[in-house]
């Protein structure tokens, strides 16, 4: 027995909630841009965050309305995605309060930044990891706008890397899920993916 959902039917903020309870965890984009009027560095989380090419390096996330951290990405065509660590939990949460436009969350909440190293949005000091982007494009769609970002630095602290590679378990991201919850790293699994060479049954030809 299932329960069915209409998109059509519910209301939008139904059919958000039911969304961001099914597809889970999101990680999370800890977004520093620069107002180009004030100067003021803001700082916000967005959780619709993924890759999206490698050759060349493109993440993406969607501001689902027209928030500061996308109209001052549209004017400067840059900004940094900070890694969200678990040990700033309740200041990544406060940057997620609906400040007037042109305050900095950085000021406000009182976190400390580091400047950049391509590109002049700042960048979260306590934060592992740092991805400056410069804007690719914009796609809108409906309430949301995807933005895509090519990467042109990445800076990674020496402390979570092991081996050469950043160690997931060191860098302890956290990610959001549904209602007023959020994630933590918790279990990490380890599989190696088969090859079709080595899948039970194959026979070489």
């Amino acid at each position: 027995m299932r329960v069915d959902f209409d998109p059509e039917v519910l209301d939008r903020n139904s059919f958000y909630k039911l969304l961001t309870a099914v597809v889970v965890p999101r990680p999370i984009a800890w977004v520093s841009t620069v107002d180009p009027d004030t100067g003021a560095a803001n700082l916000a989380p967005h959780s619709f965050f993924n890759v999206a090419c490698v050759s060349p390096p493109i993440v993406q996330f969607s501001s689902v309305g027209r928030k500061d951290s996308l109209r001052n990405i549209e004017e400067t065509g840059e900004f940094v995605v900070s890694l969200a660590p678990e040990h700033l939990f309740e200041q990544v949460n406060a940057t997620g309060t609906d400040f007037p436009h042109g305050v900095s969350e950085f000021d406000e909440v009182g976190i400390a930044r580091e400047p950049s190293s391509r590109v002049k949005p700042p960048r979260v000091a306590a934060s592992p990891v740092a991805l400056e982007c410069v804007l690719h494009s914009t796609v809108r769609l409906g309430d949301s706008t995807v933005v895509f970002g090519r990467v042109v630095h990445a800076a990674v602290s020496e402390a979570v890397m092991t081996d050469g590679q950043p160690d997931i378990r060191l860098m302890r991201p956290l990610t959001r899920l549904g209602k007023e919850e959020w994630g933590t790293l918790g279990d990490v699994l380890e599989i190696s993916r088969i090859r079709y060479a080595d899948w039970p049954g194959h026979r070489a030809e």
